[in-house]
């Protein structure tokens, strides 16, 4: 397999961050990105998300997920406290503050984030009405062959009716690619890599 050398990265930081958000099928490779962009450059961190469902073990609060009960996340709901929230598989209720992101972009820092396509126009949305957001918001689409995406599926052990289920939220996924800033055509994770750092190098140059 051919090995990518990624590009030099860039000393210079965005007076106001980046947020860059990623989407794409389940398989696609955006955690693994998400993850490796935060180990590899320390201008970039995480947004860490809120949560109902408990904490597993080692996870932490407020590192791994702000971990809430039902009736603190009504609370926040309630209060426009959310850039987005949705249920998953119908037991648990995921979601971005607001504050956890607007602050950290306000004083400079660069952060990284994986939601659903429906999040992502949440993302939108909020930019719309929200200067800040509209300046730093930058919208990654991760595509994979249908041929390749099921290979992946299979290989990481996702059960035949994960797998078609994970299908069927792809193909109704891909034709939302076409609203992203930029589309990645997932390849090796090397050069997924090279991708996403391309992207923000020319954010930052404005090229």
């Amino acid at each position: 397999m051919r090995t990518v050398v990624p590009p030099p990265v860039p000393s210079v930081e965005s007076p106001l961050g980046l947020l860059l958000v990623l989407a794409g099928p389940a398989g696609s490779g955006k955690t693994t990105l998400c993850e490796r962009l935060v180990a590899a450059i320390p201008a970039f961190a995480r947004v860490v998300t809120a949560t109902t469902r408990p904490p597993r073990p080692g996870e932490t609060d407020g590192k791994d997920y702000h971990f809430l009960t039902p009736e603190q996340f009504d609370e926040k709901v309630a209060a426009g406290a959310f850039l987005e929230w949705a249920w998953v598989h119908q037991k648990h209720r995921y979601g971005t503050l607001a504050s956890a992101v607007l602050g950290p972009l306000a004083v400079g820092c660069n952060l990284v984030i994986n939601i659903d396509v429906q999040g992502v126009d949440h993302f939108r949305r909020a930019a719309a009405t929200n200067p800040l957001l509209a300046r730093t918001l930058v919208t990654v689409f991760i595509t994979v062959p249908a041929d390749e995406l099921r290979r992946r599926l299979t290989a990481r052990g996702d059960s035949p009716a994960e797998i078609e289920r994970r299908m069927a939220t792809a193909a109704r996924e891909l034709p939302e690619a076409e609203k992203f800033d930029h589309i990645i055509e997932s390849r090796a994770r090397d050069e997924d890599f090279a991708e996403l750092l391309k992207i923000w190098q020319c954010r930052l140059t404005g090229t």
